[in-house]
């Protein structure tokens, strides 16, 4: 059931709990909103409280028509950990959301106990430079995302998943958010500051994707070389959204940190 929560700030975080347990915040990706993790939060609900909630521009979370960062997001976190009750929480991040996972652990770190990076970009860098072919290949495609949603969908589940599940495609087509919103979210990466993660004091878990067409694995994996005792693990056969297309696989792979089994 969602719920909102007033944020100090004026923000208004739309979110949902799962289970009981330690509390496992959820950071999206880009293109989504909470439900990226409807299909993932059972795998861990048993052990962990899932805390999936919406960021600003996304779902149902309500928010001012003004410009924010990621830093600005990372604040919002923190302020819905600490209005949820919670002196702290373990927090995964997937795609952006291990960017505002970063920027969340550097300026809060009282509030984080374990971090999860997956698909990790790291925070102050951009798809351009890190991946310049895909980056240019994207570009046009987003122009016309209703259009396109099937090319623009390859760069985030492998072709075998997509042939599969082709509604996926649907998800890059756009209409969830006006044109201003959009503008607002496709800066933020690029726009990003780069934080120094040698302070990033939580314990920390690296999951690079193996066949992830967006971020390049060896990308995400020299995030880790950064931050002090950070582990990694390369999951195979996954694209750039894995707690969808192999959602058990990744929670095994959280649960494992997170109970201390790694």
């Amino acid at each position: 059931m969602i719920r909102h929560a007033a944020l100090p700030s004026g923000i208004e975080i739309a979110y949902d709990v799962t289970g009981s347990g330690p509390p496992l915040v959820l950071m999206h990706g880009g293109e989504a909103d909470h439900t990226q993790y409807d299909h993932f939060v059972p795998h861990l609900a048993d052990r962990f409280a899932c805390i999936a909630y919406d960021q600003r521009d996304s779902g149902a979370t309500r928010n001012p028509d003004a410009d924010f960062g990621i830093e600005d997001l990372a604040d919002d976190a923190a302020g819905l950990i600490r209005a949820l009750g919670h002196a702290k929480a373990h927090v995964f991040g997937s795609s952006l959301g291990s960017v505002i996972a970063q920027a969340l652990a550097v300026r809060h770190p009282d509030v984080v106990d374990r971090l999860i990076l997956s698909a990790a970009i790291r925070i102050g860098r951009s798809i351009p430079e890190i991946n310049p072919d895909t980056a240019a290949a994207l570009g046009p495609l987003r122009k016309d995302p209703a259009r396109n949603a099937a090319a623009i969908a390859r760069y985030f589940y492998t072709d075998d998943h997509l042939a599969k599940h082709p509604e996926l495609a649907q998800r890059f087509a756009g209409g969830k958010r006006n044109p201003v919103q959009q503008a607002r979210r496709a800066a933020l990466i690029p726009q990003a500051p780069m934080l120094d993660i040698t302070r990033i004091t939580a314990p920390t878990l690296v999951l690079a994707h193996e066949q992830d067409r967006l971020v390049p694995p060896a990308h995400s994996l020299s995030i880790a070389r950064e931050i002090p005792g950070a582990r990694t693990i390369v999951l195979e056969g996954l694209g750039h959204v894995g707690t969808i297309q192999a959602p058990e696989r990744v929670a095994a792979a959280v649960a494992a940190f997170l109970m201390g089994d790694l």
